[in-house]
């Protein structure tokens, strides 16, 4: 077998594969379905400071080779995760990264620091595709300027691994992954959804409560690819891969394009082994390819 471990600026995986926020909910609720300890990391969803109800149903719409989700980031807050979620995940064997959510910089901050006591949380995944209230609803990712603040002021009082999760919607992404860098980021995740919508044209009515949600699955990959590419080219810390990653083959493209780990994201919906059978697969390419680690692929692209 092939070295299929990969470090994330100090976190060490057994291997590139993460199962993405929001899609594998707090990894309990697959442990009958899939062997666990055999995840590189798993992405618990998204945890604001405030408990949050989501958005009204309809909330998930199918689409062409993927869905749209408007589900709101609907959690029970911080303090429920710390008293109530965590003591029953601490002791799963895999690296457990929680996905921080928040609606101003203050919410981030302190739901990253409460986090930070974690004994068992190595990292956060920092997303900044949320609305920032403060600001007249736009999302703290679509400028420089607002990523730079909630990353800058998050990085003052978390001093564990930090991800930041990077949105789509956006003119430059590689400007926004140097963004994130130079604000004190470990690593950057990319991509986010992107945003999209659906109508039922019989009804004469948007398919989700909120007429845009975000769309994610297969039919995504190549922006997806696209904007991993170019984000590795931008920054010199490690970049983690999603988007539309359905099968092992499109887990070494993300690679072969500068990603250091990938997250499965919509595939779980559908396979709930996906993540192991992703990693059985990257180990099977490595050896047919005469590879003995699997950062010997990372950004192989031959150009």
């Amino acid at each position: 077998m092939a070295d299929l471990s990969v470090n994330i600026n100090g976190l060490e995986l057994k291997n590139p594969v993460m199962a993405a926020s929001g899609t594998f909910g707090y990894g309990k609720e697959y442990e009958d379905l899939v062997d666990l300890a055999e995840i590189g990391a798993i992405i618990v969803k998204g945890t604001t400071r405030y408990p949050r109800e989501g958005n009204p149903y309809p909330r998930m719409a199918e689409t062409p080779m993927g869905m749209l989700n408007a589900v709101g980031l609907q959690n029970k807050g911080v303090h429920h995760f710390v008293e109530h979620i965590y003591p029953q995940i601490k002791e799963i064997r895999s690296a457990l990264i929680v996905n921080v959510a928040g609606a101003s910089v203050e919410d981030y901050v302190e739901t990253a620091r409460i986090v930070g006591e974690l004994d068992r949380i190595p990292a956060i995944e920092l997303n900044v595709s949320c609305p920032n209230v403060k600001q007249g609803g736009m999302a703290f990712g679509v400028t420089t300027e607002g990523c730079e603040e909630v990353v800058g002021a998050v990085r003052q009082v978390y001093k564990k691994l930090l991800i930041v999760k990077l949105s789509p919607n956006v003119t430059d992404i590689a400007e926004m992954a140097k963004a994130a860098e130079a604000a004190g980021a470990d690593s950057v995740s990319l991509i986010n959804t992107l945003l999209g919508m659906a109508i039922d044209s019989e009804k004469r009515r948007p398919c989700l409560s909120t007429v845009t949600g975000g769309m994610s699955g297969a039919a995504v990959k190549p922006i997806a690819l696209r904007m991993v590419w170019q984000a590795a080219r931008a920054v010199k810390i490690p970049v983690i891969g999603l988007g539309g990653i359905m099968e092992g083959k499109d887990a070494i493209e993300f690679l072969l394009a500068g990603a250091t780990a990938v997250q499965i994201g919509t595939a779980n919906f559908i396979d709930p082994s996906v993540t192991v059978k992703v990693a059985t697969y990257i180990d099977d390419y490595l050896e047919r390819h005469g590879y003995r680690s699997v950062t010997d692929i990372v950004g192989a692209l031959e150009i």
